[in-house]
C-alpha cells in the first residue's frame, strides 16, 4: 500500500467531472494577469478533498487555480472568494501565503467561481513524524510551524482590512450552530455521541472570548516548507478562515498529538517516540505557543478538544454527503466517511473528562 505521502504528492490528469474549457480560461487569464501567456498543461493536485485545485503550467511560469467543485453544494461551503480575500490581506502584511492574482466569480468561464495564485515550490509533508529527516530538522520545523500560527493569531486583523471578515465574539456558539446545521444537512445515520456533543457543547462554552484571524484547518499538510530550510514559506487552504477564537484554531492544530488511527490517512503522533524524533510533546508545544502569544496556559483544554473533534466529524460528514451526491473531489473521500463516528466518540470522551 502506498504511503500517505505517495498518495497525495504531485499531480494527476484532471478528473472528468472537473474538466473545463482550457482555451476559455487561457483567454480570461491572459487579460487579467500581467505576463500570463501560453497555457501548456492543466493538471489536478492529488491532495485535498474540498476545493479542486489545479496546476497551470504556462510559457511564462506556473500558477495554481482553486475552484468551487461543480454540483450541489452545502450553503456557505467552498467559499473561494473568502479564501482569496484573506490571502490577499495576509500576503500584503508579509504573512507566508502564496501571492494572489485574480478572483473570478463568473461561472461562465470554467463553470464555477475560482481564483488563481502563485505556485510556491517547496515541500509538503503528509506524515506528521516527518520520515527521512533528522532529529534537528524535525525540531526546527515544528518550532517554525508553532511560530507561524502564533504570528497569525497576533496579526491585527483590523489593520489589514479584515474587520468585517467575521463577527467578533460568540465564536463557539456560532461555530457549534453552523457545524450542527452542516452535520444535519449531510446526516446519513444516527451517531449518539454526535447527538450528545450537539447538546453538551453549547452549555459548556468557556468565558474566554479572545478574537483573532483563524485559519480553521491549520495542519502540517496545509503548508509548504522551504525546499531545503526548516521553515514555512506558504500556508494553504484558507476555506474555513474567519475572525474567530485563537484557542479554537490552536487546539484544532493540537489534534495532531491526539489523533489515533481512525482510517483517514495520518495516524497522528499518538504513540510515537517524540523525544527520539525531535518533536515536542503536546504540553511543551502548548508552552511554546503560550510564550509567543502572552498566555500563561490554556484552561478548559478538554472543552476545546471536544469541540474540535465534533467540528472535524461534522466536516467529514459533509464529505459523506458529497460522496452520496457524487461531488467529492478526492478518490480517498469515502475513507473519511468511516471516521465520523470515531471522531464523535473521541469528542464525547473529552467532554466527559471536562465534566
Amino acid at each position: 500500500m502506498k504511503s500517505r505521502q505517495e498518495q497525495n504528492t504531485g499531480v494527476r490528469h484532471v478528473r472528468d467531472a472537473h474538466r473545463f474549457d482550457e482555451r476559455q480560461l487561457e483567454a480570461y487569464l491572459s487579460a487579467e494577469i500581467e505576463g500570463f501567456s501560453g497555457l501548456l498543461a492543466v493538471t489536478e493536485f492529488k491532495g485535498g478533498q474540498s476545493n479542486p485545485t489545479y496546476r497551470l503550467d504556462t510559457a511564462s511560469g506556473s500558477y495554481v487555480l482553486r475552484r468551487k467543485p461543480p454540483g450541489k453544494l452545502l450553503k456557505s461551503a467552498h467559499a473561494v472568494d473568502r479564501e482569496f480575500r484573506v490571502i490577499s490581506a495576509l500576503h500584503a502584511s508579509g504573512f507566508p501565503v502564496p501571492r494572489p492574482y485574480v478572483l473570478c466569480e463568473d461561472d461562465a468561464i470554467i463553470g464555477t467561481a475560482f481564483y488563481v495564485m502563485e505556485c510556491v515550490e517547496g515541500r509538503i509533508f503528509w506524515e506528521l513524524d516527518l520520515p527521512g529527516l533528522d532529529r534537528e530538522e524535525r525540531s526546527a520545523i515544528y518550532d517554525h510551524v508553532n511560530e507561524t500560527i502564533a504570528a497569525l493569531h497576533q496579526t491585527d486583523f483590523r489593520a489589514i482590512g479584515l474587520e468585517d471578515f467575521g463577527m467578533p465574539g460568540n465564536y463557539f456558539a456560532r461555530q457549534i450552530s453552523r457545524w450542527t446545521g452542516q452535520y444535519r444537512a449531510s446526516e446519513t445515520g444516527e451517531i449518539r455521541s454526535m447527538d450528545s456533543l450537539i447538546e453538551w457543547l453549547p452549555e459548556n462554552i468557556p468565558d474566554d472570548d479572545s478574537t483573532s484571524i483563524v485559519h480553521g484547518d491549520y495542519r502540517l499538510d496545509n503548508m509548504i516548507l522551504h525546499p531545503t530550510e526548516p521553515r514555512v514559506i506558504a500556508v494553504l487552504d484558507w476555506e474555513l478562515s474567519t475572525i474567530g477564537h485563537p484557542l479554537a484554531d490552536f487546539t484544532y492544530h493540537l489534534m495532531a498529538w491526539q489523533m489515533p488511527e481512525i482510517g483517514i490517512g495520518s495516524t497522528g503522533l499518538v504513540g510515537k517516540p517524540l523525544d527520539e524524533l525531535g518533536i515536542p510533546g503536546e504540553d511543551a508545544y502548548i508552552e511554546q505557543y503560550c510564550a509567543r502569544t502572552g498566555r500563561d496556559d490554556i484552561p478548559d483544554r478538554n472543552f476545546y478538544s471536544a469541540f474540535n473533534f465534533f467540528r472535524l466529524a461534522a466536516i467529514l460528514q459533509g464529505i459523506a454527503g458529497r460522496v452520496r451526491d457524487g461531488t467529492a473531489a478526492s478518490k480517498h473521500a469515502s475513507q473519511a466517511v468511516k471516521a465520523v463516528q470515531p471522531l464523535a466518540d473521541l469528542g464525547w470522551r473529552y467532554a466527559a473528562k471536562h465534566g
